[in-house]
């Protein structure tokens, strides 16, 4: 076969190990070492769809790549995934010489699996992303390689997709998502900030125009973009910033003014969000906020056994938010002793003398030594709330110190309150907490609870976690309990308590259950008393 030497010339360049040439979208030529890198001899790839050497959730990329080239261009490196086994992840460039009528030029080389892992759509989960473009810090600042963070917004992406079958509709999503990863680096450092907006870091490439006149010819969509320089280098104010930009695009989108760097990014950020922190600290620390009550029901009998005291902000703002921002500007233990202190109050003022109230307490307030005391002196003053207050460490914020957290749960629960783990399997670090805390209650996420009726294998972990916390002496908690079903299944998995809307939704006052009582009682568990204090 005789090959114009410009083209061998120009694939050799390349320091691959495997060179192919593309016509329109199949392989024209293969040269090199393809068994070893491809799993296939050179012979079988000619005349082969490119897209379809690589697996089904590279093709979008792929596909985007080519499609994108213009002559004279080189995309990639870019590492995918081969089509078959034994697994096999390569590098990818692609380029488009000059007066190579039309022809595509691969480089292939072996590579590595991306480290931390992707989704099915070849995208890093938000957090994934943000904490391997740290390790992309320090290897920048070390090589000298110029990155940046591009932000991509999809006009008319949400509705289209809402316009779709699931099939056309993910479909869509993996072309949005392939084209996006093929601007990234290594084709591997994109996510998805929101259903029409995502991010990626690239390497210091054309302008932002650019990047987007691209996305749109590929999605059919219209694109727009804007890059800001990673100026932070690898430091934790690096990082920082672009938490603070991600953050910032999540909420705002691509602004007419979008910020020149990230220190500038952040420093916007950071004002709008002091502003937002210093508001809820007023409001804290001034204890303008409410709570409701939400009845958590004993299914021996389906009575409401106490309630769970939720706080409420006056502006109607997420709590949820509210709180993970109290615990990044460490408000969250004022918040925590001033919805501890109004449960309490509440609980004096209740002249039957039946209600129990169940308070948040954060994963950061549990290590406080002035938590326990705050708590002490409380009880000691109101002695009505004594027995009558429990304590729910949720996971929104990690527990540093495990040993302290244990320390000062057992002195709770020396003040006559029983202690329970919130949303346990919502947080990677769930049985390490069941394993060095004592503790009285296990609530099980909602997640693994909602959708039971219908989800053997939700209801098989259900029932073996109970059976660990049987062992334990621990007793559980069904959250999110919304069908009669669900509450059915939770019963014969030996759940004790449930909470969900079947039996009421947070109100102003507790109120009792709203569901019949007319329940068949269960045999308690050896060895686990009656009541709750």
């Amino acid at each position: 076969m005789s090959i114009d030497p410009r083209r061998l010339l120009g694939l050799a360049f390349a320091s691959a190990d495997l060179l192919l040439e593309l016509e329109g979208d199949r392989v024209s030529l293969a040269l090199g070492a393809a068994q070893k890198i491809m799993g296939k001899p050179e012979t079988s790839l000619i005349g082969r769809v490119w897209r379809d050497l690589f697996t089904a959730a590279d093709r979008p990329l792929m596909d985007a790549a080519l499609y994108a080239l213009d002559e004279g261009q080189r995309r990639g490196p870019v590492t995918v995934r081969v089509a078959g086994e034994p697994e096999r992840f390569v590098g990818v460039t692609l380029r488009a010489l000059p007066d190579n009528f039309g022809r595509t030029s691969v480089a292939i080389t072996a590579a590595r699996a991306p480290a931390g892992g992707l989704d099915a759509k070849g995208l890093r989960p938000r957090e994934n992303f943000e904490e391997i473009a740290k390790g992309l810090f320090e290897a920048a600042r070390v090589t000298g390689l110029e990155l940046e963070l591009a932000m991509v917004e999809f006009a008319g992406l949400s509705a289209l997709r809402e316009g779709m079958t699931g099939p056309d509709a993910l479909a869509l999503d993996m072309k949005i998502a392939g084209a996006v990863r093929a601007e990234s680096h290594a084709g591997a450092m994109a996510t998805q900030v929101s259903p029409d907006r995502y991010a990626l870091l690239r390497a210091k490439d054309d302008r932002p125009e650019a990047l987007a006149a691209r996305l749109t010819k590929i999605a059919a969509l219209d694109a727009s973009a804007h890059v800001v320089p990673l100026d932070g280098g690898a430091s934790s104010r690096g990082l920082r910033a672009l938490r603070y930009a991600l953050d910032d695009f999540l909420r705002e989108g691509l602004k007419d003014t979008p910020p020149l760097t990230l220190s500038e990014a952040m420093n916007r950020s950071v004002k709008r969000t002091l502003a937002r922190a210093g508001a809820l600290g007023a409001a804290v620390s001034q204890r303008r906020f409410t709570l409701a009550y939400q009845p958590v029901v004993d299914l021996s009998n389906g009575q409401a056994h106490h309630h769970e005291a939720l706080v409420r902000f006056e502006d109607g703002a997420s709590p949820f938010a509210l709180i993970r921002m109290a615990e990044e500007f460490d408000i969250i233990e004022e918040l925590d002793h001033a919805i501890a202190e109004q449960a309490v109050r509440r609980i004096a003022s209740d002249r039957s003398g039946s209600v129990k109230l169940a308070v948040n307490v954060s994963g950061r307030t549990i290590v406080s030594e002035t938590f326990v005391d705050h708590i002490s002196r409380l009880l000691a003053q109101t002695p009505a709330a004594k027995g009558k207050l429990i304590f729910e460490v949720t996971e929104t914020s990690a527990i540093d110190d495990l040993p302290r957290a244990n320390r000062h749960i057992q002195a709770l629960r020396g003040l006559g309150s029983l202690v329970c783990l919130d949303d346990f399997g919502a947080g990677a670090a769930s049985f390490a907490y069941l394993q060095e805390l004592t503790l009285d209650i296990v609530k099980i996420d909602g997640r693994y609870v909602r959708e039971l009726a219908g989800n053997s294998r939700d209801g098989a972990m259900v029932r073996r976690l109970v059976e660990l916390c049987r062992d334990l002496n621990v007793r559980t908690v069904a959250e999110m309990v919304e069908t009669a079903d669900v509450e059915d299944v939770v019963r014969k998995a030996g759940v004790d308590f449930a909470q969900g809307w079947l039996y009421g939704k947070p109100a102003d006052q507790p109120q009792p259950s709203q569901k019949p009582t007319s329940v068949t009682p269960m045999a308690r568990r050896s060895g686990v008393s009656e009541g709750w204090g």
